[in-house]
């Protein structure tokens, strides 16, 4: 499974976009228009390209190529320097796999560990850090693929899952920092030196997470940063809910529980001043909250919460765009959803959609990318005012289902389908 969100005005760009910054010491250097993990510079699934097709032929975009080798998996890829990276089940092991973003030949391999992998690579300062699915973190050189150091989240620090599938995560790089969630009770999250792997600090499971929902561990989310009440902070979606650590020295700020459930909670939370908006499928739903200080630390007060009915998201992601929410709703479907985001109020009709099963989406030039399971790819304006998709077509490989992010870079839209990646040409 996929773990698997812009803003309130125009001129929240700006801040966005130092904030990718801030993350980019971490892992934004390289090409303008690098995608150096994953859902992109700000973990957001926003692309700031412009000059994008409005409409793709009815067959689709022009295929530039089409590459295989790239084994079995749910990742995703990451772009840097004119590279690209992903996971991959290679050989009855999983592989970091580097190849050329110019035409999709692989380049180099090397392996990670066991399982069939879930993650995406992040890319920094010249390193690339790799999950895989047993919880083997690898960080290796991005030239070469050698090894620079190594650690095990069962081994080294007790991690667990809160069900079977694996570990999912993408990390974060955060400045001299790489912030993971191994899920044990000793260290939830934990943040390394990312030059070392040596521990900085380890942040324990919360004694109170405010309600039961749930199960112990690691959930299927990734990290992201939040300001909220002028504190910088991790927020992550895990086994037990919304859990909120300081990020100077990883001590526990807030929890939150209703959005849990005891199956899997996979959607990244999306993060903006001092709201944090979060969903959860089988059966769950999504919420509001609002960080607010409190005796010298912080409280999440909880703004609405709507039902499984209203609004959950399954896997795919968020992605806020001005002051809407747009995903897929509903348990394994991806029913085009646009919520206003600090009411909660549903402003699309249901409908199915292009295609069928839940789907992961990523925005750019005004448009949201929708990548159905089924293998149909929507562009589909970002417009509260209505659902309207402008085009269809389905993707040139479907070997399963197709859960793998979308990328757009540099012009391009890249798709991970198993063993075989997809690049298209999106430009006008």
């Amino acid at each position: 499974m996929r773990a698997q969100p812009g803003f309130f005005s125009c001129s929240w760009r700006g801040t966005r976009f130092a904030a990718a910054l801030a993350l980019g010491a971490t892992a934004a250097a390289g090409f303008a228009r690098d995608w150096p993990q994953w859902r992109g510079p700000a973990r957001d699934g926003i692309s700031s390209e412009t000059g994008l097709l409005a409409a793709w032929p009815e067959a689709g975009p022009t295929l530039i190529w089409q590459a295989e080798g790239f084994g079995k998996g749910m990742a995703s890829v990451a772009l840097s320097g004119g590279k690209l990276y992903t996971l991959g089940l290679l050989k009855g092991k999983t592989h970091l796999i580097c190849a050329s973003a110019a035409d999709g030949k692989v380049a180099w391999t090397a392996e990670i560990g066991p399982g069939n992998p879930n993650c995406t690579p992040t890319i920094a300062d010249g390193r690339v850090y790799s999950l895989g699915r047993e919880g083997d973190f690898v960080c290796s050189d991005a030239e070469t693929g050698r090894e620079l150091w190594r650690r095990g989240f069962a081994a080294d620090f007790g991690g667990q899952m809160m069900s079977g599938w694996g570990y999912s995560e993408s990390p974060l790089v955060d400045g001299d920092r790489v912030i993971c969630t191994p899920g044990a009770a000793a260290a939830m999250i934990v943040a390394l030196d990312a030059r070392t792997g040596e521990p900085v600090w380890k942040s324990p499971a919360p004694a109170d997470w405010g309600g039961t929902r749930g199960k112990d561990g690691a959930g299927y989310a990734s990290i992201v940063v939040s300001q909220a009440g002028g504190v910088k902070q991790y927020v992550q979606l895990t086994g037990r809910g919304i859990v909120s650590v300081a990020a100077d020295d990883g001590r526990v700020l807030w929890t939150y529980n209703r959005v849990a459930n005891g199956t899997a909670n996979i959607p990244t939370p999306i993060v903006k001043g001092d709201h944090v908006f979060c969903s959860s499928g089988y059966g769950t739903g999504a919420a509001l909250l609002k960080i607010l200080p409190e005796a010298g630390g912080l409280r999440a007060e909880e703004v609405y919460f709507l039902d499984a009915k209203e609004l959950q998201n399954h896997h795919g992601g968020m992605i806020l765009v001005g002051d809407h929410v747009y995903c897929g709703h509903g348990h394994n479907n991806g029913f085009p959803m646009c919520v206003e985001m600090l009411s909660g109020k549903r402003l699309w009709k249901e409908q199915r959609g292009a295609g069928t099963g839940s789907a992961a989406v990523a925005y750019a030039d005004g448009r949201l990318y929708f990548r159905y399971e089924s293998g149909e790819m929507a562009l589909v304006e970002a417009d509260p005012a209505e659902y309207r998709l402008v085009s269809q077509f389905t993707l040139a490989s479907v070997k399963g289902k197709s859960w793998p992010h979308p990328v757009i870079a540099d012009g391009r839209l890249y798709i991970r389908d198993q063993d075989t990646l997809l690049c298209y040409d999106i430009r006008r």
